[in-house]
Order: structure tokens, then C-alpha cells, then sequence
């Protein structure tokens, strides 16, 4: 069995052996050292092959015996291939961000481009951009003539493409631009994959702007990779294929709804059946407090509540591959929105108010579930990505959500 993997410092949170598994019958680890090291790595190299991650792209370039034009070009390499001894560097991130480009609909011809950072990924990006046409490309960094603080003089920018760590797991919820700052921006693309929609792409979403997550070029440099490693061809719906069957896997299934509609039984339910971990938000809170939500509601009142609601969300939120129930009057604050939909489809489950149990739930025994219903309604139906009904059987529902994500 032929042998590749992936090599960089830090590789604790890759999903590169998830694609590789699913790209072909051959054996992939990962390969987690220091720069001082590279020499010895590659002093008895007897891999097939390797993919290489940072901070290592540019470093390894001096191990390879010969090495691709578009490696030349963007200054750093990511896939190298044994041929017999003699190894060959590729740079096939720029197939992975045409790709990119290509999924998000960005033609780039004549357009300003502002990338955001100037790192390696950044030099690829470039390259991409100048073959493609763009008419001005501009690199932001933190420092040098154009930087964070004169953003002003680039309100001009038509599409931003984001290569900096700014808003990636676990430092997410900020973004490096406000897009407020660029009327004429019509397109948004993040580099980042952890979380599936950074600070910047839920900016991007609101102002409706079109807007892509990283995950489509992570895969399809994978799928090049492999056609180098293979010396194949692999078709383009592959890459379809597998970039849905990782963002199903990565993503959270976040359920919303009334007090006693049925949302952790379901969420239960559903974490079986998608092979997902299960969390109960209301459990957390009790967990952290140590103490039970009507105590915490009896002692400090419902905005001492709704703060430590919106603590354990935060945290929550940044997971990846769960099941999250969620409180009743989670959606009653507004900031509660982005820390759930960063990395989730949020799932409305709606249930006949008359099936509802109001017993130990604070609101519901206070304010009668009718009453309590018709204040959050449309709160629930502003958060929600899908709207699933739940007057039958529990087990039917899960089914029905299960679906959406296998």
C-alpha cells in the first residue's frame, strides 16, 4: 500500500486523513514537526509522498529535486511526490482557491482585490488573482503603506479575500475588516474553515453579499493532491461530494424551539442516528451554576440567566460535530444567533402548544406557554434555517433531521 500523509508543526485539528480516506485505498498520517527537523525528515524520506501545511510550505522547497512552475510562482509548495527517489514539489492550493473562486461566482477580471494578509497562503491567492485579470490587487497587512489603520483610502474594493488566522477556531466571533467599510464589495472570501461561517462571512451573509468559507479549496487541493499522488484523474463531483460529506460531518445540528417541544429527546435521537455528540445547553448552564435553572431563576432572575446562557453558547458554538438543545428563550437575545450559526443549521421544532408541559420551566409556568409562544415566534422563525414539526413521534423527527445530514 502506497504511503502519503501531511506534514507540518501543529495537526491536531486537520481533516485532511478524513479527505484522503475518502480519495483512495492508501495509507495517511500525519507528520507533526519542528522546522529543525525538516532536514532530518527528508534526509531518509521513504514516503510516496507528502502534503505540506504551515509553516513549513516555503521551507521545503529546498528539499525537492524539482519543483512545478506554479510552485515557482507562489513561492511555497504543499504537495511533493516521490518519483523514484527524486522528489518533485506541486503548489496545488491554486487549484484549490480557483476552485474557490469559481463556487463562490467571483470574477475577479478588472476588479480590485484586497487580500488580507501576506503570509504563504497570501502569495498563492496573489498569483491566482494577477493570472485570472484583476486590475489592482492589494495586500493588507499590519504593517507596511497599506495596513489596518488606512483601510479608508480602499473603500473602493470589489471583492476581499481573507488569508489571515483572524476569526479561526477557537479565537472566532471577530473579524480582521468591518465590511461596512467597502459599499462596493460583491464578493467575501475566508480562507478559514473552523468555523464554517467566521465573524467576516456572517457580516457578509447579513449585507448579503456573496461569500464562500475555505472548506471547498481544502478539499480541492486534496483531490489534486491526489491526482499527483495517483498519477490519475479525479472528476470535479468528487469534490462536490466530499466537501458535503465533510461540512455534514463538521457541522452542528443546533435545535431551537418552546420549553417541552421535545428537543432533547430528538437532539438524543439524532446525535444516534449521525453518529454526533449530543450537549443539552440547559444541562451546561445547570453544570457550571451548580445549581438547577428555576433556582438560578429564583435567586438571580432571568437576565442573570440569559447572560450565563449566552457564556455556555459561546463555548458551544465553537464545537464541531454536535447536537445542541438549546433553552427555550435562547433566541430571545440576539447576539445568541452567531455563536449558534457559526458552525450549525439551526432547526426550529415546533410542537401544538397545547402538547406543551409548563411543570418546573420558569417562564412557561409564569406567563402560560400561549402567551410566552407569541413573544418568541418570530424570534424563533428569524433564527431558524428549517422549521420541523414534532406533534407525533419524537423518533420520526429525529428521522426527518437525520436526513438532512447523511
Amino acid at each position: 500500500m502506497k504511503r502519503f500523509g501531511l506534514l507540518g508543526e501543529k495537526l491536531s485539528h486537520s481533516y485532511s486523513p478524513q479527505i484522503h480516506a475518502m480519495l483512495g485505498g492508501y495509507e495517511y498520517g500525519l507528520y507533526e514537526m519542528p522546522r529543525e527537523k525538516l532536514k532530518e525528515f527528508f534526509g531518509g524520506f521513504s514516503l510516496d509522498g507528502i502534503n505540506v501545511t504551515i509553516p513549513h510550505k516555503r521551507d521545503v522547497m529546498s528539499f525537492c529535486d524539482t519543483v512545478s512552475d506554479t510552485a515557482r510562482r507562489t513561492g511555497s509548495v504543499n504537495t511533493i511526490v516521490n518519483r523514484g527517489g527524486r522528489l518533485a514539489g506541486h503548489n496545488t492550493d491554486y487549484y484549490g482557491f480557483l476552485w474557490m473562486l469559481k463556487l463562490c461566482k467571483a470574477d475577479v477580471r478588472r476588479a480590485k482585490v484586497l487580500v488580507l494578509g501576506s503570509g504563504g497562503a497570501s502569495l498563492t491567492v496573489r498569483t491566482v488573482l494577477g493570472d485570472l485579470g484583476a486590475s489592482e490587487i492589494v495586500v493588507i497587512s499590519r504593517s507596511g503603506s497599506d495596513n489596518y489603520e488606512n483601510l479608508k483610502k480602499h473603500e473602493d474594493a470589489d471583492i476581499i479575500v481573507n488569508t489571515t488566522p483572524v476569526g479561526m477556531y477557537p479565537s472566532t466571533g471577530i473579524a480582521p475588516v468591518s465590511l461596512g467599510e467597502f459599499p462596493r464589495c460583491r464578493a467575501v472570501l475566508d480562507l478559514i474553515y473552523n468555523p464554517a461561517r467566521t465573524r467576516l462571512l456572517l457580516d457578509a451573509e447579513e449585507l448579503k453579499i456573496p461569500h464562500t468559507d475555505g472548506l471547498s479549496m481544502l478539499v480541492a487541493q486534496a483531490v489534486k493532491s491526489a491526482e499527483l499522488f495517483l498519477d490519475t484523474e479525479i472528476p470535479d463531483g468528487r469534490i462536490v461530494e466530499i466537501t458535503n460529506r465533510m461540512r455534514s460531518s463538521m457541522g452542528n445540528i443546533i435545535l431551537i424551539g418552546m420549553p417541552g417541544c421535545g428537543k432533547s429527546t430528538i437532539g438524543k435521537i439524532t446525535a444516534e442516528l449521525t453518529n454526533k455528540t449530543f450537549v443539552d445547553s440547559d444541562e451546561e448552564i445547570e453544570r457550571s451554576e451548580g445549581k438547577p435553572i428555576p433556582d438560578i431563576f429564583k435567586e438571580h432572575g432571568e437576565g442573570y440567566f440569559r447572560k450565563a446562557e449566552t457564556e455556555v453558547l459561546r463555548r458551544l458554538g465553537k464545537m464541531s460535530g454536535a447536537v445542541i438543545a438549546t433553552g427555550g428563550g435562547c433566541v430571545t437575545r440576539q447576539e445568541n444567533y452567531s455563536l449558534l450559526h457559526q458552525n450549525g443549521t439551526i432547526i426550529w421544532i415546533k410542537r401544538d402548544i397545547k402538547l406543551l408541559p409548563a411543570q418546573n420551566r420558569p417562564l412557561s409556568e409564569r406567563n402560560g406557554a400561549e402567551a410566552l409562544y407569541e413573544s418568541r415566534r418570530e424570534l424563533y422563525r428569524a433564527f431558524a434555517d428549517y422549521i420541523v414539526e414534532n406533534d407525533n413521534d419524537p423518533r420520526e423527527t429525529a428521522g426527518k433531521i437525520s436526513e438532512m445530514f447523511l
